[in-house]
């Protein structure tokens, strides 16, 4: 599968504005430490979730906010927002043999199946929320406490 790791990073990210907002300025370097990752990648996929409309930088004393409630961000919005290669979920393996029968026609016969499987995933994707995600941190959060 082509899904990199911006996909998660980006969840969390939201998470983490969303969780520490109301109390706190929330910058790149912040969640840079909460995912452990660095902060140009961070701000990278901040710009990726602004370019989308999922969230507002505001610069100097504002950081970051969510632009609309957390039940209608969906998985497949923040996969569509962060994911660079989504149009091939599956890479095919480049030499299959034309002197081979299956080599030859395998394209032909799988292309169309691992299209639908990839149109099934994206869909299943628009049926998983932000919200969902946010609730359970917090659940977990507070049975720490």
């Amino acid at each position: 599968m082509q899904i990199s790791t911006k996909f998660t990073i980006a969840i969390h990210l939201l998470a983490a504005v969303d969780y520490f907002g109301e109390t706190q300025k929330v910058t790149s370097d912040f969640l840079a430490a909460s995912i452990g990752s660095n902060p140009v990648i961070i701000r990278n996929i901040m710009s990726d979730l602004r370019n989308a409309g999922i969230i507002e930088i505001k610069r100097g004393p504002g950081g970051i906010a969510i632009t609309r409630p957390l039940d209608q961000i969906t998985f497949y919005d923040v996969y569509e927002a962060v994911e660079k290669n989504k149009e091939e979920l599956f890479h095919f393996h480049e030499n299959p043999s034309p002197d081979c029968p299956v080599g030859r026609n395998i394209h032909s016969a799988l292309d169309g199946e691992l299209e639908e499987v990839q149109k099934e995933f994206e869909d299943c994707l628009k049926k998983h929320r932000l919200s969902n995600v946010v609730s359970d941190l917090r659940s977990e959060i507070a049975q720490e406490n």
